[in-house]
């Protein structure tokens, strides 16, 4: 396998205040990731129109992940034996995150989550510390640690194709596909936050003019 063709698309290098009646956790024992607090659902139907192409992105971006998760599989069975699949699993996923998800994160970034910051500093909805901090802060703290975490990953790809001696590619490898896989993990647990808890939250406390502004800037931002 020819992981050096990769080295075309090298990838670019932060809680709501808990309600009185809400179950107390022990940090042996945390809440599970994918069961947030309880509130208010929205259903696709009723999102602006903004928050559906986020969504929408999100459903894209899980088919890609499942096919670089396949190649991270067959990688970690056979090695680095010559796979035309897994080049291709490969090199289309971070051309796809150099494309699509870095874009898509700047309208968020741009867009969505400063004035969500901003309304929900003013209707309390923040951390109680010094410097307040937002569920959207956990998203930022989130798009910062993709990239790293995407970068970190194609370089000891390109690295485990490079080395001479059999143990350390075993090693390069090794730590490419632990580091793919929290990638990956990371991905998707971000998008169910961003489906499941920050779009509501937006839904919220944003009003219709705002999305439609939003609609208007996103296109300057990442036009597609």
């Amino acid at each position: 396998m020819d992981l050096r063709k990769l080295q075309n698309t090298d990838p670019l290098k932060r809680s709501v205040e808990k309600q009185s009646k809400a179950p107390e956790f022990s940090p042996m024992d945390p809440p599970d990731a994918y069961a947030p607090p309880a509130m208010d659902e929205v259903p696709y139907e009723a999102m602006p129109k903004f928050l559906q192409k986020l969504m929408d992105d999100h459903k894209n971006f899980e088919t890609v992940l499942g096919t670089f998760e396949e190649a991270l599989a067959r990688l970690q069975e056979n090695g680095l034996k010559p796979d035309k699949d897994v080049d291709e699993g490969l090199r289309n996923f971070f051309a796809f995150l150099d494309d699509q998800i870095v874009g898509h994160s700047l309208v968020e970034q741009k867009i969505l989550f400063p004035l969500l910051h901003d309304r929900l500093i003013e209707t309390g909805e923040h951390s109680k510390g010094r410097l307040p901090k937002t569920a959207v802060d956990m998203l930022e703290d989130d798009h910062a640690r993709m990239m790293q975490l995407a970068a970190v990953t194609f370089n000891f790809l390109g690295l485990a194709a490079r080395l001479p001696d059999a143990p350390s590619r075993a090693i390069a490898l090794d730590a490419a596909l632990e580091q793919g896989r929290a990638l990956i993990e990371l991905l998707r647990l971000h998008m169910f936050r961003e489906d499941n808890v920050v779009f509501a939250l937006a839904v919220k406390h944003l009003a219709a003019p705002d999305f439609d502004e939003m609609e208007r800037r996103s296109a300057l931002v990442w036009p597609r």
